[in-house]
């Protein structure tokens, strides 16, 4: 392990959560746009609170979709269908999403950057989707979450849900798991011991075992740590789009660029520039040019070219000029580049929303070539 902590420890939370439900609308408008006109430009923005649900953000775009009724169906989807919660399709609706800016599309509309950041992609052999291990675990634990709440072979489960995983590496590849967390939100009329044992059995234990590792002591798991929760989302907590970046990568594993990806098109260099970064990285690592790597790359608004294109692969013993011929010969990455490398102007962003954007093999960013 490069690092010089031997323990790390990385969180994921459920699609029910707040700040997921916004991810979850604004890339599901987005990708209603893209349907209809692939060149839409968007910036679209969710705030969910108690009862309260408010789009901001801007579009520049030929298709007309109805915001209000994807939210809604996007909120029915994530299984908000108890007004009691405090939040459901029947919760109040505003929608403040505007025309982009004229300043912005001047220099988009000609292959420019959205917006000026600095982006950055990761890779490593801790996985076999070359991920981090402890984001890849915290993760699959939400996902299974999630699946057993909508299959309802857990019943009692409601939306929203946290887990947060800690390891101590052995190696550099080789870790075991020292604490694990979760909390999820679940019906009145089930015990707190219950509860603990079931996420435990159903969840813990198979998800670990998908990673060939055993589960910790039982004094070192923690399964919602106040007792009880019977009030899922909103109600409880507000969400916003974007809040979630260190889920959304590596798990705080690796650097995190400057901005956030749900609800932006890929003109914005926040979303294509950091898939581009991670489909680099990822390559370089598959094609064993470095055990590890993280590629930094970092764009102006209204340029076209990234400004900065950085390879880190720490103890690797790695050629700069290989990587750099490598990864000329491997993308464009111009904002059009990347675009067209990736193939990004399709209705893909909703699949993004939850579980993190890296790591699912399905992913145009995600390829190895």
């Amino acid at each position: 392990m490069s690092k010089q902590q031997t323990t790390f420890t990385s969180e994921s939370v459920c699609s029910g959560h707040p700040d997921k439900i916004c991810d979850r609308i604004s890339d599901s408008i987005l990708d209603e746009l893209i349907k209809i006109d692939p060149n839409s430009k968007a910036g679209i923005e969710c705030v969910v609170g108690n009862n309260q649900i408010s789009l901001f953000g801007e579009i520049n775009s030929q298709a007309d979709v109805d915001f209000k009724e994807i939210t809604f169906k996007t909120i029915q989807e994530l299984g908000y269908t108890n007004p009691e919660w405090g939040f459901s399709v029947k919760s109040n609706f505003s929608n403040y999403i505007h025309k982009q800016s004229p300043d912005i599309a001047i220099g988009v509309d000609d292959g420019g950057a959205g917006d000026q950041g600095m982006m950055f992609g990761y890779a490593c052999k801790q996985t076999t989707s070359l991920m981090p291990l402890p984001i890849a675990i915290a993760h699959q634990i939400t996902k299974r979450i999630d699946q057993k709440r909508e299959d309802k072979s857990i019943q009692w489960l409601r939306p929203d849900g946290k887990a947060q995983v800690t390891l101590n590496y052995l190696d550099s590849n080789k870790a075991e798991v020292l604490k694990l967390v979760a909390a999820v939100a679940h019906s009145e009329d089930v015990d707190h011991q219950v509860v603990r044992k079931t996420v435990i059995e159903d969840i813990f234990i198979p998800v670990l075992a998908e990673f060939k590792l055993t589960i910790p002591k039982d004094e070192d798991i923690i399964v919602n740590g106040t007792g009880v929760w019977n009030i899922p989302g909103p109600a409880s907590d507000a969400g916003l789009t974007g809040r979630k970046i260190v889920v959304d990568g590596y798990g705080g594993y690796a650097r995190v660029g400057g901005g956030a990806f749900s609800g932006k098109d890929p003109s914005k260099v926040d979303r294509s520039g950091a898939y581009a970064a991670r489909y680099i990285a990822k390559n370089i690592v598959a094609n064993g040019l470095a055990e590890e790597c993280e590629v930094g790359l970092a764009y102006v608004i209204g340029e076209s070219h990234p400004l900065m294109l950085s390879f880190n692969t720490f103890n690797s013993k790695s050629n700069l000029s290989k990587l750099r011929d490598f990864t000329n010969n491997l993308i464009d990455t111009s904002v059009n580049g990347i675009i067209q490398k990736l193939d990004l102007k399709r209705p893909i962003y909703t699949k993004t929303s939850a579980y993190g954007h890296f790591g699912k093999e399905y992913l145009p960013w995600e390829k190895i070539v």
